[in-house]
């Protein structure tokens, strides 16, 4: 049997705001199989995102251990964690996060040069094509629209071909036609680069077409949903 790309076992998650320490995740265990794609779905404030985050030691947990491919990175300092998501992870924001004074082609190609690939424009100029960018290669951030900056996002975190994909409310910003061209590219990133595919997202479709869905409510999962997409 193959062992699972993602592990959480018993994890916690508090936070200190200006109320004081606040509780996001409790006991949360989840195993996510290689090629698997998961929905996480849930009310604002279940925790979803923070549950993402810490999946891609973007948030360090309170207590408990998340193994990613066999690592611990709960174990792992910031400098680790870098490294690990360049190597080995995907990761695609609701708010694009691209850098205004580069390029398409340049926005792409950044990472795929800290990793230290030769051929990094020529991957990326790839991308971009394959996501229908072709002809924007070499417009900045702030002469695209919403989902063509989105566009950018998604072959900026699959051209270093991430064994983990992991993307936070990937339509969220962008209207019903631009959202479905979103929804249908990730799952042909998915099955081109074969990564498994998490993300967090509000949209019923998009959670649907998900192999499972697995539901948080306070906090917690839910375990009436942690079961198969239908």
């Amino acid at each position: 049997m193959t062992a699972p790309v993602l592990t959480i076992s018993n994890v916690n998650l508090s936070l200190d705001g200006n109320a004081g320490r606040v509780d996001i995740l409790h006991d949360i265990s989840l195993e996510v199989a290689e090629g698997e794609t998961l929905g996480l779905v849930g009310p604002s404030g279940s925790g979803k995102s923070s549950l993402l985050m810490l999946m891609g030691g973007l948030e360090q947990a309170s207590s408990g251990k998340i193994m990613a491919l066999g690592q611990d990175l709960t174990a792992m300092n910031e400098d680790q964690l870098a490294l690990f998501r360049r190597d080995n992870m995907g990761v695609v924001f609701q708010s694009f996060h691209l850098i205004p004074t580069m390029t398409a082609l340049e926005n792409v190609a950044t990472p795929l040069e800290l990793a230290g690939a030769k051929d990094a424009f020529a991957r990326a100029e790839a991308e971009l094509r394959a996501v229908g960018l072709g002809d924007r290669i070499d417009h900045y951030p702030s002469q695209m629209s919403g989902g063509e900056q989105q566009r950018v996002a998604l072959a900026r975190a699959s051209a270093p071909r991430p064994r983990i994909l992991l993307a936070d409310e990937p339509t969220g910003n962008l209207d019903e036609t631009n959202g479905q061209a979103i929804i249908d590219l990730l799952f042909d990133l998915r099955d081109r680069h074969g990564a498994t595919l998490i993300m967090v997202t509000h949209s019923a479709e998009l959670a649907n077409r998900c192999n499972r869905v697995v539901r948080l409510r306070d906090g917690r999962i839910d375990p009436a949903m942690a079961k198969a997409a239908e």
